[in-house]
């Protein structure tokens, strides 16, 4: 597996992160346990988690599940731990689980978007880094992102506690996700004027389909925030949800995924209609097009972070970094849409 640098900050990591959210709950660990060894086997460094994952899999429970899993990876030994770069989040858990948890199966993400994470309070955050060391085995996190921007916490403390925590040798680098570009400037601005270190990376959905227009999607990439990107290579994409659950390679997950909401309509067809015809070009599935497009690209770098539920879902992703696509059909990707 090749590598790309993050950012400007000369760490080199594996081209595609594997993101272990279900990790500990909807997959066991012996699966996860054989995933891990996998992607590290195949050259694989960049590993992403959060201190939340996955309370929504386990009512109930408050998450921690992935970390603890990876925890218990690490102490298997073999080098393990030092073998990669171990990305986790803070801000996004939710502490009242009553406010989320209704009558039915599923939680109610409304309320827990609406006021119901924890946030970025510094507190919150030197409490968070610590129980997630804990929980991980580790004496450091090589990558810290705030999960979810939290607006109704100053920039100021929560810059000055991330800054407290880097300096303490518990963080490595810091990123942002979920956040709107505005802010990060805002982040920039501060971290220069005070002397902070500033994020180096940007987690955010992003894939081949953009976002239909009108959207007004705080998680989602669009042109603006693309171009603040290009002109800022300091501060590396690391894209989650790069094959938008699957959608490229079902056209009934197309039709009726939820996730579609968000890109459905001409750009999104026109661009979908391009895609099946090179991936039938280049012999591989639509969902593997989408991540070798995401491999190719270099203005911005994207790093597309996958979070395999299976060991089949893993393998699938795999022959997307053997894929050589021609200028030609880049450019025909490139410019489709409505």
């Amino acid at each position: 597996m090749k590598t790309v640098q993050l950012g400007r900050t000369g760490e080199q990591v594996s081209q595609l992160a594997l993101g272990c959210m279900n990790m500990g709950t909807l997959t066991d660990e012996a699966t996860s346990f054989a995933m891990l060894d996998d992607y590290v086997e195949a050259g694989g460094t960049f590993l992403d988690t959060a201190n939340c994952y996955a309370w929504w899999n386990d009512r109930g429970s408050h998450g921690g599940h992935s970390e603890e899993l990876l925890g218990r990876w690490f102490a298997r030994g073999g080098g393990r731990r030092e073998k990669v770069f171990l990305a986790t989040k803070g801000a996004a858990r939710v502490p009242d689980l009553s406010r989320v948890w209704g009558e039915g199966d599923e939680p109610i993400w409304e309320a827990a978007h609406d006021g119901g994470f924890e946030g970025a309070g510094a507190d919150t955050l030197r409490r968070a880094v610590d129980d997630s060391l804990r929980r991980l085995g580790t004496d450091h996190i090589d990558l810290y992102y705030v999960h979810v921007d939290d607006l109704s916490t100053p920039l100021e403390e929560t810059l000055e506690a991330l800054a407290g925590i880097v300096r303490a040798g518990k963080v490595r680098y810091l990123g942002w996700s979920n956040v709107r570009t505005w802010r990060l400037e805002r982040i920039r601005q501060l971290c220069e004027r005070h002397g902070w270190p500033a994020p180096v990376a940007l987690q955010q959905q992003h894939s081949y389909l953009r976002p239909k227009a009108g959207l007004d999607a705080v998680s989602i990439t669009g042109g603006e925030q693309l171009d603040y990107l290009r002109a800022h290579p300091d501060l590396g994409l690391v894209a989650y949800s790069p094959i938008l659950k699957g959608i490229y390679g079902d056209p009934a997950r197309r039709r009726d995924h939820w996730l579609m909401a968000s890109y459905a309509g001409p750009d999104a067809d026109a661009r979908l209609a391009v895609l099946d015809e090179v991936a039938a070009e280049a012999g591989v599935t639509g969902n593997q097009l989408a991540l070798a497009w995401l491999l190719h690209q270099t203005d911005p770098t994207v790093i597309p972070l996958v979070g395999p539920r299976t060991t089949e879902h893993y393998r699938a992703a795999l022959p997307a970094l053997e894929v050589k696509l021609s200028q030609e059909q880049l450019a025909r990707l490139d410019a489709a849409g409505a």
